[in-house]
């Protein structure tokens, strides 16, 4: 079974020097986010997530550790701005998450690229109500309106047991339909984004939300009909909410290491990043050929742009850091290499997990970082092929009519 990928929290972003964080308001019911509310920069012309994606190449972004680096910090040790910033929020969004996304919308501004803002149902599926899209919806739009195009990514990682939000297909697919429709009218050149995590492991049986035989879910996501959940079962299409409200696809890849128990320091196997893609694994993890492709199923066949929205290669920090930077290097070479250039032409965005974390998997911390050691980071920033895309200097926006 593949390990469970824990929630991204952070620390409040108000502590980051240099950050204007303003004023936040509770919100309930149906919330129109005050004007007075908004940046300094308000009033641009809204830019269009659709817009921000390459013809070719792909977009370079990072999940960032808001409570500990600004954007601009890890920009500098990159040597360039990335091109999408994640951000993780609660829904329905309380005063502090409306605070935190603003505080990075703000610093995705100064950096001129795109926010991918991660929307998190801890309350379950059924939180999500047609006041709570409105609600995001308005706050997207605001973000909009000020100069940052935004992907919203909701409820990512679905088909996993870990989420409460997690294997309640019909539900799921109905929050987001929901999410999507109020984006589409209160957020118009907003962007959505499905993202499940790769199917090996899979039907990650003995999470919280793993699904219970004998209930509608189970019965959706028992494909192959035979009255069990097993690696047999697509775990991806039963959660898929249609081509009308999916604007980007994207799977969360990660280098967790060879075999259970996990926490073991191993390099990634040749070709695993490829092979987790298209469902061709078959390795120390154990047989994933049942899998389906899914760069092939969602991406080409459906002609929806790529992402890998979240990947990094595990290392617990041992004492041996020439061995570490190893593994990760064999695993950006794999994410950045020639070949995923070539073979997999409709993945546009690549996000690194840029956290330094304790994770409950293996009950270790896990350094899944390149840019704070040195040698590694000097290796990572050598490495980056030229068809990555990075963001150009934020510009100006055009003021708004007046009235608008």
């Amino acid at each position: 079974m593949s390990p469970a990928v824990p929630r991204r929290s952070f620390l409040s972003m108000a502590a980051l020097a240099g950050v204007t964080i303003v004023s936040s308001v509770a919100l309930s019911g149906c919330t129109t986010f005050p004007r007075a509310f908004r940046s300094a920069s308000a009033g641009c012309a809204p830019r269009r997530a659709s817009e921000v994606v390459p013809d070719t190449g792909s977009l370079f972004g990072v999940n960032l550790d808001w409570g500990h680096q600004t954007l601009e910090e890890y920009a500098t040790l990159l040597g360039h701005r990335p091109a999408v910033a994640v951000v993780f929020a609660d829904v329905p969004l309380g005063a502090q998450d409306v605070e935190d996304v603003r505080g990075a919308a703000d610093q995705v501004r100064g950096q001129g690229g795109t926010l991918l803002l991660t929307l998190e149902p801890q309350d379950g599926l059924q939180s999500v109500t047609d006041h709570v899209a409105d609600d995001v919806a308005a706050l997207v739009n605001e973000m909009q309106e000020s100069g940052v195009p935004v992907i919203v990514r909701f409820a990512h990682e679905m088909n996993g047991s870990w989420y409460p939000w997690g294997q309640q297909p019909d539900a799921y697919v109905a929050a987001f339909r929901r999410v999507a429709r109020a984006l589409r009218s209160g957020a118009p050149g907003s962007a959505t984004m499905w993202a499940p995590n790769e199917g090996g492991g899979y039907p990650f049986i003995g999470g919280p939300s793993s699904a219970v035989a004998g209930t509608p879910a189970f019965d959706v996501l028992d494909t192959d009909g035979d009255g069990v959940l097993t690696t047999r079962d697509d775990p991806y299409t039963p959660y898929y909410p249609g081509d009308d409200v999916v604007d980007w696809v994207g799977l969360s890849i990660y280098h967790w290491g060879a075999a259970a128990p996990w926490g073991a320091n191993v390099l990634p196997e040749e070709g695993k990043f490829a092979a987790k893609l298209t469902g061709t694994y078959n390795g120390a993890g154990g047989d994933e050929t049942p899998v389906p492709d899914f760069y092939d199923l969602f991406g080409v066949r459906r002609n929806k742009p790529v992402a890998v929205p979240e990947t990094a290669a595990l290392v617990v920090p041992r004492g041996d850091p020439e061995g570490e930077r190893a593994i990760k290097q064999a695993w950006w070479s794999q994410v950045f290499s020639a070949e995923t250039a070539s073979r997999f032409p409709n993945v546009r965005m690549v996000n690194w997990f840029e956290w330094d974390k304790y994770e409950t998997e293996v009950q270790e911390h896990v350094d899944w970082t390149v840019l704070h050691d040195p040698a590694t980071r000097a290796a990572f920033v050598g490495g980056l092929p030229g068809w990555l895309h990075f963001a150009a200097a934020p510009q100006p926006c055009r003021t708004a009519e007046p009235g608008r």
